[in-house]
């Protein structure tokens, strides 16, 4: 019959000698390959997360800036706004109606 080890032995980590890690190389590389791409996995995918809010932020700004010149394009494109346009230029809208010009060859 074995004799029983205590604690102690255990403790002392007296259980790991050459041949049970020689014996499980296989298995600790394994694991350790499994650990680097776990490692690898979560960068790329935290990167991902920072591009993905980067976008979205960009989108927000181009989405604002889109509504703003559409509104300014729809104040200005208005009758009243040109003709205040045309005024400070120097120029008035026509009172009567426009002449018909007509060429003969």
């Amino acid at each position: 019959m074995a004799a029983r080890k205590g604690t102690g032995y255990y403790m002392s980590f007296g259980f790991l000698n050459s041949n049970l890690i020689l014996g499980n190389l296989k298995i600790i590389g394994f694991l350790a390959l499994l650990a680097i791409f776990y490692i690898a996995n979560s960068h790329y995918a935290e990167r991902n997360v920072r591009r993905i809010q980067m976008l979205q932020k960009e989108i927000h700004e181009l989405r604002w800036r889109y509504t703003t010149i559409q509104a300014d394009i729809m104040y200005n494109s208005r009758q009243s706004a040109m003709a205040q346009q045309f005024r400070e230029q120097g120029l008035r809208p026509l009172r009567d109606k426009p002449k018909k010009i007509l060429v003969e060859r």
